[in-house]
């Protein structure tokens, strides 16, 4: 699935959101490793490395031709700045209606409109995609992000109390959302 589109951010700077292809791998493994060692509310830590290089540009050239999942990223000043991914739940036809997805951004840009932007982008892509509900998991302590998801409109269903275990934090609690597609 193909998206781009150029917004203005809350600096007046430009900032371009696009597919992410597979030339981008090696920026795009830099980024995710800047981000994760920047805040505890992501996934995972910067040295846990799903992928090497090889195996990123494979995995982002055969997203090429996905229909149902997107990697997107955003660029400021000619550098990847955030990423976002929309992934389907599952292909079972009870379960297929939803995407998951997840966002992240350099902490020089947090505030600036990108986070919201590729929120926003990905469900521009769940829409376009058929998918009729987009969902998400976000640390109870990370406001800002709950307050950005709540005025794009996402409803709070459920809490994982040891959702995540963090190395500094101990237990994290996840706040589970979602936003209907086809009402």
């Amino acid at each position: 699935m193909e998206y781009s589109n150029m917004i203005t951010l809350k600096d007046g700077r430009s900032c371009f959101i696009r597919n992410v292809t597979c030339s981008d791998a090696k920026d795009v493994m830099d980024t995710i490793d800047i981000v994760h060692a920047e805040t505890d509310f992501l996934l995972s830590y910067s040295d846990e490395k799903r992928y090497s290089i090889e195996e990123q540009e494979e995995y982002l050239r055969n997203l090429q031709n996905s229909s149902l999942e997107v990697q997107l990223c955003s660029i400021v000043d000619g550098k990847i700045v955030g990423l976002a991914g929309l992934f389907p739940i599952g292909t079972r036809e009870k379960i297929r209606h939803r995407a998951k997805f997840g966002v992240c951004v350099k902490k020089e840009f947090w505030g600036l409109g990108i986070g919201s932007a590729l929120v926003k982008a990905c469900i521009d892509c769940a829409k376009n995609s058929g998918y009729r509900q987009v969902e998400l998991d976000v640390v109870s302590t990370n406001y800002s992000a709950i307050s950005m998801y709540n005025k794009i409109g996402f409803k709070e269903y459920g809490r994982n109390p040891r959702g995540f275990l963090s190395r500094s934090e101990g237990w994290q609690e996840l706040v589970q959302m979602f936003m209907y597609l086809d009402e």
